[in-house]
């Protein structure tokens, strides 16, 4: 079920193998096979187990003693991990291959058969946020909750918005068929698009990355050509825009009543309004250092104009490829110098095949680290296509891998970061990898071609993901107070919070208009896209204290990441004197960002 037809490999692949095409992950420490006795038996027992834990437990939480909690919990946390485990396994599978109709069927068996399991595990939350004030305090005072405590007090910042258990069921029931099912579609148009330049076919991630490819005219034409291809979907990506941000307003904001289309997401991931606002504003007060930098750029590249497929353009000294064995072994070596821990780890996921890097027919585009759960290990999805980029893309991604393979030793209700904190250790190591290749190198030219590519991944990951958050914020309002959107209404504030961010600095084209339309962060995790932001700008900062030579830095970092979801991002984060709350913390990383321009400015000039 799991193998896909023989394919023709597309004409450019030939041309430019990496060495990677052969790296493909090995996924039998979650299951021996999607047809395996071990996956079909739990699938089929998994319904069952949920309701014979509800029909045990249901009613009864709040007269439990300690103990008989602890058991609950016990019960209830390896139910989630069953669930989790299927979910995880078959999302990775069908993501390398999601034309195959019987791995999207699959995918939506698994996600029916969970949801139907989560229904009878629902009342857990639900009567432990609703008992009496005096069960909260003892509970989360006896030592046999430690395992699940900050879980326990977080699910309480929820009460507000939950609803009745008979309302809850029928939302989990229903999100196979409503949300999930159109970023599904979304999913698979994306990922199975065909895209003509100079009567080749590309691959989204293909023609997105000869954006980065040193011939202008090139870039032009694959940025003309993947606007066409999303020209021809834009009728149907609209309509599944609006549809799911319809589903968030009704469900967040309408039923849960909360009080504005961000706040879900600012409370999952433990942050206040206040400090989200903080973020923003700061990354927006700073806009003018993106037209201090790409006017910088375009005198480097000598053009009098720079248009939206120059971005990414590198420098003559900047466009050296890759093979997959290079990007491992310099991937390596800083994480190992770094910590020798860490660098074990990372020679783990190399060796015992936890990466698929290779590009196929199917594929999704862009990159991951699934985490799936604390018994197993996480995953790394990733399309290597041999650019400096590319392995920049693979050091942050085993951040995200180093992070959660120590978390692993909670619960899988503590072991999972909040989105702000998730985004820390890959660009951490993303900045570990930089800094070594900065380093190695001593021709001039090739160090500002360097330097200027880590500010073109520093501006996208700081600025632009705020001008989306701008672009998102727009939308959620338009779509809440005037219905649905029409593609010109979208790509209109597309335009509008990009060139804020660009000023004078670059030229968009009206084709430029539509490229909000391949964005998944916008379906699948409605706000996400501050985090990375807050994550860059938050190692901007640590960076700093580990550059000054604090001896005690990779220890104290290494517990904060084996912290995992055991405690709120801002007591984890006041050991490093971060005030999240505060716009002069977030100033500290943007004064990096300005100091490496100047030096860009400097370097450029010699």
């Amino acid at each position: 079920m799991h193998k896909q037809a023989y394919q023709e490999p597309l004409q450019h692949e030939l041309e430019h193998r990496t060495g990677a095409e052969e790296v493909v992950w090995d996924l039998q420490d979650l299951y021996p096979g999607p047809d395996s006795p071990e996956f079909r038996t739990e699938l089929a027992e998994l319904v069952g187990r949920a309701e014979a834990f509800a029909r045990r437990w249901r009613g009864r939480l709040a007269e439990l003693a300690e103990e008989e909690l602890a058991q609950l919990l016990r019960e209830y946390e390896a139910l989630v991990e069953t669930s989790a485990r299927l979910r995880s396994y078959v999302y990775l599978l069908w993501s390398t291959d999601t034309s195959s109709p019987q791995l999207g069927a699959l995918l939506q068996q698994v996600r029916e058969r969970t949801a139907a399991a989560e229904r009878f595990m629902l009342f857990v939350s639900l009567e432990w946020m609703h008992a009496p004030h005096a069960v909260h305090d003892r509970m989360l005072g006896s030592p046999l909750m430690q395992r699940w405590r900050h879980w326990l007090e977080h699910e309480l910042r929820f009460r507000p918005y939950t609803l009745s258990e008979a309302a809850e069921e029928a939302l989990v029931l229903k999100e196979t068929t409503s949300r999930f099912a159109w970023i599904r579609l979304f999913d698979e148009l994306t990922s199975n698009a065909v895209y003509i330049v100079d009567g080749k076919p590309y691959r989204q991630q293909e023609v997105l990355a000869l954006l980065h490819h040193p011939n202008r005219d090139l870039r032009r034409r694959a940025s003309q050509a993947f606007t066409a291809g999303l020209r021809t979907q834009a009728r149907t990506l609209t309509f599944i825009f609006n549809t799911v941000l319809a589903d968030w307003h009704t469900t967040m904001v309408q039923l849960r009543g909360y009080p504005h289309w961000l706040a879900p997401r600012n409370l999952e991931n433990e942050i206040s309004d206040a400090a989200v606002e903080a973020l923003i504003q700061s990354v927006v007060d700073a806009y003018p250092l993106v037209e201090r930098y790409y006017l910088l750029k375009r005198r480097l590249l000598g053009l009098e104009r720079l248009y939206e497929w120059d971005r990414y353009a590198p420098l003559p000294a900047g466009s050296r490829r890759w093979r997959w064995e290079e990007a491992q072994r310099i991937v390596w070596e800083a994480y190992r110098d770094f910590a020798p821990e860490f660098g074990e780890i990372v020679a783990t996921f190399f060796t015992r095949r936890w990466i698929h890097a290779a590009v196929t027919p199917g594929k999704q585009g862009g990159a991951y680290s699934a985490s799936t759960v604390p018994s197993a290990h996480p995953y790394i999805f990733l399309n290597f296509t041999g650019t400096t980029r590319d392995v920049l893309t693979l050091a942050h991604e085993l951040g995200h891998g180093v992070h959660q393979y120590l978390a692993r030793q909670h619960s899988i209700l503590q072991a999972h970061a909040p989105l702000t904190l998730a985004e820390m250790a890959s660009t951490f190591g993303e900045m570990l990898v930089f800094q070594r290749l900065l380093q190695q190198s001593d021709d001039p030219a090739a160090r500002l071609a360097l330097l200027v590519g880590k500010l073109d991944d520093l501006l996208a990951t700081v600025f632009r993901q705020v001008a989306m958050n701008r672009f998102e914020e727009a939308i959620h309002r338009h779509r809440a107070q005037h219905g649905e959107l029409t593609t010109e209404e979208f790509s209109r504030y597309w335009m509008e919070t990009q060139q804020a961010m660009f000023r004078s600095s670059v030229e968009l084209t009206d084709d430029y208009a539509l490229w909000w339309s391949y964005i998944p962060h916008f379906l699948h995790t409605p706000g996400y896209v501050y985090a990375y932001a807050f994550g860059e700008l938050l190692v901007l900062a640590l960076y700093e204290q580990y550059r000054q030579g604090q001896t005690d830095f990779p220890q104290r970092y290494r517990e904060l990441l084996a912290a995992g979801g055991s405690e709120a991002p801002e007591q984890l984060l006041a050991r490093f004197g971060a005030d999240i709350t505060q716009p002069a913390f977030w100033k500290q990383g943007l004064a990096v960002i300005e100091r490496m321009i100047a030096q860009a400015e400097e370097w450029s000039s010699l």
